[in-house]
């Protein structure tokens, strides 16, 4: 069982031991949090990112000696991440988390930023969905969790490629739930708002510095317009609901779309 608390998440710590996940952009934020999760639950995790080899060994080594591994991939790649597939191995569970914007109206977005936002946050995760598949098929259990976001769910301008792309994700969603409705495998996606991510506390400091502004200050300036709620969502409380989908009570919800919004969809 799961219990999520305000700010941490309780897990079995045998819930979903002797299964194997890749969490991809894992070295920090709501990636590093998931992958927190799963382990505290037992799972062998493979943690992915761009951090150089010693430094993501040093934060798998972090999560559980010898049960948790890193593997570094540019999904920008398409061979990379056949490669990342290849090297992961089969797979009980699959966060497909990692993803990069670029900040640009249509018109001045430059094909080389729409193609790696394509190649990165979209193909990727239909990569390596493809490619996992089998082993889950095989085996006639599997998670696939793929990490869309607020603007998923909602139009934003000035970032038309991360836009499309976790709009897209969805999608990709509903078609893969449908195909293995009744193999044992689900595929959800999480559609969460504003967290305290290493981008946005960047974003937070620049502004206080651009405006004077104290951090409580700059936080709801922010938020401002966009989360009902007033505060940011907790990356613990995002990791508890993909600990949550890949335990027991996780087994008939598949094909969804769940926003982790603060009210900001409902507005």
């Amino acid at each position: 069982m799961v219990a999520i608390t305000h700010n941490s998440v309780e897990l079995a710590p045998t819930a979903l031991a002797g299964r194997r996940a890749l969490v991809t952009g894992s070295t920090g934020g709501i990636g590093l949090a998931v992958a927190q999760a799963l382990s505290a639950m037992g799972c062998a995790v493979i943690l992915h990112g761009l951090a150089p080899l010693a430094e993501g060994q040093a934060i798998a080594a972090s999560l559980a000696p010898g049960a948790a591994r890193y593997l570094r991939a540019d999904l920008a790649d398409a061979a990379a991440v056949a490669a990342l597939a290849r090297d992961a191995g089969p797979l009980d569970i699959l966060v497909n988390n990692a993803a990069c914007r670029h900040f640009a109206a249509v018109e001045d977005m430059s094909a080389e930023d729409w193609d790696m936002d394509m190649a990165v946050n979209l193909s990727a995760a239909f990569h390596l969905i493809r490619l996992a598949l089998p082993a889950m098929r095989a085996g006639g259990w599997g998670r696939i969790i793929n990490m869309s976001s607020i603007y998923g769910l909602v139009g934003a301008p000035g970032r038309v490629g991360y836009v499309v792309t976790k709009t897209a994700l969805i999608g990709l969603t509903r078609a893969v739930a449908l195909e293995t409705a009744e193999t044992g495998i689900t595929c959800n996606a999480l559609c969460p708002a504003s967290t305290r991510t290493p981008n946005i506390e960047a974003r937070i400091e620049a502004m206080m510095a651009a405006e004077g502004l104290d951090e409580a200050a700059a936080a709801r300036r922010f938020l401002a317009g966009k989360q009902p709620s007033g505060r940011f969502v907790e990356a613990g409380a995002v990791a508890g609901l993909v600990a949550f989908l890949c335990g027991p009570g996780g087994r008939d919800i598949t094909g969804a779309a769940l926003p982790l919004d603060g009210g900001w969809s409902a507005a």
